[in-house]
């Protein structure tokens, strides 16, 4: 329902109503970082399909990680983009609860994928020689099938639980994608037991999720401090550089977002949080590991030489 007493079928999404010069500089710099973001996660998939010495465990999970950035990214971007050119977006109610489902099931995956990377790199520092037994084909497609699947329900019930709220104080949402802050203040029936189950998941998702990575890590760091050369604990622990920058940047604005709760916080800071780990994370992800990982400079160099090759051949 609406402020008048009808039933809402659509959503205004108003952006972020600024100068009609400004907002069409913030439309061509978030294009520009959306291309890089594909451009760089797709560009990671490729090479560990391509390569045969990237066929191990480790990427395969960025393979899927990777896959889940250009998801994440390519639910929200393009709703951006178009409220930045015309100013405002409607979507139905439909498209609203689907872009919701979408961006929960793909944020809650990648969640659980970096827990289930952590636990890679906990086998493979700790047990080496167990690595190619413990972490097999068969297990690692299990892994990945946990955090789809675990994502999926976690999506299902808060996409229930949000929009089975009625909405009749306005249809005018204050943000630039179907996201649950703005849509709660849109609410005219009582959503605390609501509420309640949607933080209650967020907080169970990302508890879970970095209480492995944590466990996994303390096992790591009391792994390399028994290596005696200098030169091996360094080396053991760049296998897991990335993987902790990556889950730092992740979980550090996840946790500034949904699990402070609503009070003291502004739909414009949320804003700015929301463009940061919708936009500009995906973007940095496949930086992270390629400029800190030796094996996908490799991969890439020898890449590039194919492509240098196959064209001197044809011409």
């Amino acid at each position: 329902m609406a402020g008048n007493g009808t039933v809402v079928t659509e959503l205004i999404l108003l952006g972020f109503q600024l100068g009609a010069g400004l907002q069409t500089g913030l439309f061509f710099v978030f294009l520009f970082l959306y291309l890089i973001s594909l451009g760089g996660n797709l560009g990671v998939m490729a090479l560990i399909q391509s390569d045969p010495r990237l066929q191990t465990p480790m990427y395969f999970f960025l393979g899927h990680l990777s896959f889940l950035d250009v998801c994440y990214s390519s639910v929200i971007v393009p709703q951006l983009l178009e409220t930045l050119w015309a100013g405002e977006s409607v979507v139905t109610f439909e498209r609203c609860a689907t872009q919701f489902f979408f961006f929960t099931l793909c944020a809650s995956a990648e969640c659980f994928l970096l827990a289930v990377m952590a636990y890679d790199r906990h086998v493979a520092v700790c047990k080496p020689l167990l690595y190619s037994s413990a972490v097999t084909p068969q297990t690692r497609v299990v892994l990945v099938a946990g955090a789809y699947g675990g994502a999926a329900v976690n999506a299902v019930v808060r996409t229930g639980c949000t929009f089975s709220i009625s909405f009749c104080k306005s249809n005018h949402v204050d943000f630039f994608f179907c996201d649950l802050p703005p849509l709660l203040k849109l609410a005219c029936s009582e959503t605390r037991p609501r509420e309640r189950v949607i933080y209650l998941l967020a907080f169970l998702v990302i508890a879970t999720s970095i209480s492995v990575i944590l466990i996994s890590y303390l096992f790591i760091i009391r792994a390399i401090l028994k290596i005696r050369s200098a030169g091996g604990k360094a080396k053991t622990f760049s296998t897991c550089a990335s993987h902790v920058t990556v889950v730092a940047l992740f979980f550090g604005t996840l946790i500034f977002m949904y699990l402070k709760g609503n009070m003291g916080k502004s739909l414009g800071e949320d804003k700015i949080v929301s463009v940061f780990y919708t936009v500009v994370i995906p973007m940095l992800n496949p930086m992270v590991y390629s400029l800190r990982n030796k094996d996908m400079k490799g991969a890439l160099k020898r890449a590039l030489s194919r492509m240098k090759a196959s064209r001197t051949k044809t011409l």
